[in-house]
């Protein structure tokens, strides 16, 4: 089939507006948020109902093309980046809400759906849903379960995965795959629901998404406690988790990253500390008052030189816009911007902190770290210039050796951003084997032209 009868079998079915074609369309699509290498589509779709994406699917597995689903291209490992060419599919005009139930405490939407739009109809609802990643305010929902994204709420209240209840999925034939259900309890059948969670659009396209909803917590109470030393700042977060207090967020701020995000707003930040703990407690009332003295307590035995509770809402929304400008902050500082994702067992943090500020010195890099220091997941973030050949070189041998640290130490290749291509190569050094080739096999079955996002989490 030539490009031109392609074309027009996508524009029947989802009509000639929803098929893009021009340079610039093409360039726009070609990369996402992950410092790697762009690849131009042949083809942006764009369905607008389900049986348009269904046949989307189909029509590219009837002709081998490759084909890479796309809501925000916000994750960091390269997901989205269609590295084979083919086609890009939008889920952006897949964004309803279909339902939100307060009865059953479950909502069902389109992958297009953003974040932040979504957590706000349920809050209007009187329910809460708990997944906060940092691009919440851009990214999709159908991005999310795929990358199985995390956020500031995940110490406490879990990943996406947590939250996905069921799905309706195309298979690579184009046919709807129901799994899960609306139910508290649904073990029917093989766990499909889990199987697609994270699989990052290599197995099967979201078509509809269950989530569990929960009731917010009655109160809340944030604070912000000041160390000389990162390694202060570790051990409390340690001591924390050891006298058995699960706070909603517990993250961490290096001095790099406590100055540059300061300079960045003017939030009032110590610059001269080693490092930040911002800490949020929530539940009941009086647990909240309960665990708010106990997590100071710990703090300042752990040398904690303050420890400022947060007074009312509006200083507690600023300790968290504090932390939340950390990345931006760090994005000004260089024109390229690498943030990495390791995530080490919580006691290993002062390890991993400690290996963060070799790697640093031996590559003669700026490395700024900040992170969900409770859950163990840390971002060490580099900030570099990709023009600059020879510092690029020290980064990418940064990069293998704070995953290098972090596996040693029993962590893990990603604690909320996923695999893409970025991770990809590592992959074998975290599963072994044997898992890559199960893997593979499973996918050779369900997707016997490898059209379903090539080039991703497993190659090789």
């Amino acid at each position: 089939m030539t490009a031109k009868a392609l074309i027009k079998d996508f524009e029947a079915i989802v009509g000639k507006d929803n098929v893009l074609t021009s340079e610039a369309d093409l360039a726009s699509y070609s990369y996402d948020a992950a410092v790697l290498p762009n690849a131009m589509p042949g083809l942006v779709v764009r369905p607008t109902t389900s049986e348009q994406l269904g046949k989307t699917v189909k029509l590219c597995n009837d002709n081998a093309i490759p084909m890479t689903v796309r809501g925000s291209g916000t994750n960091l490992s390269g997901g989205t980046i269609p590295s084979k060419g083919g086609i890009v599919v939008l889920t952006t005009a897949l964004n309803r809400i279909l339902e939100i139930n307060e009865e059953d405490l479950y909502a069902v939407v389109e992958p297009g759906v953003i974040t932040s739009k979504f957590a706000g109809e349920v809050t209007k609802r009187g329910l809460f849903y708990p997944p906060d990643p940092g691009s919440q305010t851009v990214s999709t929902l159908g991005g999310n379960v795929a990358e199985n994204a995390g956020g500031l709420r995940g110490l406490k209240y879990g990943v996406t995965k947590d939250y996905v209840m069921g799905m309706t999925f195309y298979d690579v034939n184009g046919e709807l795959v129901k799994t899960g259900g609306k139910t508290v309890k649904c073990v029917t059948g093989y766990n499909l629901t889990g199987l697609m969670v994270g699989a990052e659009g290599t197995l099967g396209v979201y078509d509809t998404i269950t989530l569990k909803l929960v009731p917010p917590p009655a109160a809340a109470k944030a604070m912000m406690a000041v160390f000389d030393t990162v390694m202060d700042a570790c051990r409390a977060v340690a001591a924390i988790i050891a006298a058995k207090i699960v706070p909603a967020t517990l993250e961490l701020m290096d001095n790099f990253t406590i100055r540059t995000v300061e300079n960045f707003r003017n939030a009032g930040l110590p610059t001269e500390a080693g490092a930040l703990l911002l800490i949020e407690v929530d539940g009941h009332p009086a647990m909240v008052e309960e665990d708010a003295i106990k997590v100071e307590d710990i703090c300042k035995k752990n040398k904690a030189s303050t420890v400022r509770v947060a007074k009312d809402a509006a200083e507690r929304n600023a300790v968290w816009q504090a932390r939340r400008d950390a990345l931006p902050a760090l994005a000004k500082v260089k024109p390229t911007t690498v943030l990495e994702d390791a995530t080490v067992p919580r006691s290993k943090i002062p390890a991993m902190m400690s290996a963060l500020e070799d790697i640093a010195k031996k590559y003669s890099l700026t490395i700024g770290t900040f992170g969900h220091a409770g859950d163990g997941n840390l971002h060490p973030t580099i900030l570099t210039d990709k023009r600059n050949t020879e510092e690029w070189h020290r980064v990418e041998a940064a990069i293998d050796e704070i995953f290098d640290h972090a596996l040693a130490l029993g962590g893990t290749l990603s604690g909320e951003h996923g695999i893409g291509m970025a991770k990809a190569k590592y992959m074998k050094q975290e599963c072994g084997i044997a898992a890559i080739e199960y893997s593979k096999r499973m996918k050779s079955v369900l997707d016997p032209k490898g059209i379903l996002n090539p080039g991703k989490l497993i190659v090789g």
